[in-house]
């Protein structure tokens, strides 16, 4: 009876054979996703982040904050190691 439960890869490959290939596919399809979520994710916050830095530029030039100001508030985003 349990010969119809089989899946056609571990028909393919026997049982032990086919839990392992499914498990590398499962492992190597998980590694994809979260390396494709974390681009996205960095492509995101590097948008934003040059988002605000526009807007600050476009405030000093329209006189609404003052020079100095508006480069306190660039330097509150970095952290102790970043350059530029």
């Amino acid at each position: 009876m349990l010969e119809n439960l089989q899946t056609p890869c571990m028909m393919a490959f026997g049982g032990d054979e086919a839990i392992a290939v499914i498990a590398i596919g499962g492992g190597l399809t998980v590694a994809v996703v979260a390396i494709v979520t974390s681009a996205i994710s960095r492509v995101v916050r590097t948008k934003a982040f040059e988002a605000s830095r526009r807007e600050i530029a476009a405030y000093v030039a329209e006189g609404t904050i003052k020079p100095d100001e508006a480069a306190r508030l660039l330097e509150a985003g970095k952290k102790p190691g970043d350059c530029a």
